[in-house]
């Protein structure tokens, strides 16, 4: 029978039916009965009623499409007192609000706002002691979340996962496994966070630093960074963190990134 919701591209609804990569997706997470689990984007709820089963101590779970209810509904009624459906915008929500508190993401997020989303699972969830992330995401932000430094993949978010401890590729995943099919292929991906620069997201000049640094990409760091403070001298700076003064933003190795940003903290 033909399923007669239609998905909207702009919520980037491409619904996980695949029940072998549901399946590995539970395994993976490794859930146990003490772990509270945060899911975003439920949809059609095929991953929140195996995550509801996977015996964890709480769910909630995230979605902002109403139209979705009548697939969802049920979830928590056959879980009573373990699983909450969260209606709400996923850039808007106060995750450092939940109650109880997520030790786990596991989700199918929608592609089209994985970076910021991240960023705020990272602002808001990471300084409370949320450390696992099990995420499935288009493969191009996968690549670029993992890229190494002097590859044009690199950027701001994959820096700050490394540093905060690793993202893993766990497996590319087939358009097939989704409906409606995706032109993209995705994959799963696994952040395990260490608790070292835990501080890291929520630091204003980190941030604009790497958002400086990466504005223009072909241009040489020193002058992307000049917008920040022009009379700093950034070329010293650069000098005294062992960076080469026509050094681009991507080539740069974490190591280089946090010296950099101690030695802008240090001048007032």
């Amino acid at each position: 029978m033909k399923n007669p919701f239609q998905a909207k591209k702009s919520l980037g609804q491409n619904f996980l039916v695949d029940k072998n990569i549901l399946r590995h997706i539970v395994d993976r997470a490794a859930i146990s009965k003490d772990d509270v689990v945060l899911e975003v984007g439920a949809g059609q709820g095929a991953l929140t009623r195996a995550l509801a089963s996977s015996g964890c101590s709480y769910l909630h779970s995230v979605e902002i499409d109403r139209r979705l209810a009548p697939f969802l509904e049920d979830i928590p009624a056959a879980h009573p007192g373990r699983v909450s459906m969260i209606w709400g915008d996923a850039l808007a929500l106060d995750y450092s609000s939940l109650s109880p508190r997520p030790s786990k993401v596991v989700a199918n997020i929608p592609y089209n706002i994985t970076t910021p989303l991240v960023w705020r699972f990272l602002e808001q969830l990471s300084p409370l002691g949320t450390d696992y992330f099990l995420l499935m995401v288009q493969r191009e932000a996968a690549e670029r979340m993992v890229a190494p430094p002097r590859t044009k993949a690199r950027f701001p978010l994959g820096i700050t996962l490394e540093l905060m401890g690793g993202t893993s590729i766990i497996r590319t995943v087939s358009p097939r496994s989704f409906r409606p099919v995706p032109s993209v292929l995705s994959a799963l991906i696994e952040v395990v966070l260490t608790g070292i620069h835990a501080d890291l997201p929520n630091d204003p000049l980190w941030r604009s630093l790497l958002r400086a640094g990466f504005s223009h990409r072909r241009k040489k760091l020193a002058n992307n960074l000049s917008v920040l403070h022009p009379a700093r001298d950034w070329d010293n700076l650069l000098g005294q963190a062992k960076i080469a003064p026509n050094a681009r933003a991507e080539e740069l190795t974490c190591d280089q990134w946090i010296e950099l940003w101690r030695l802008a903290a240090e001048i007032k």
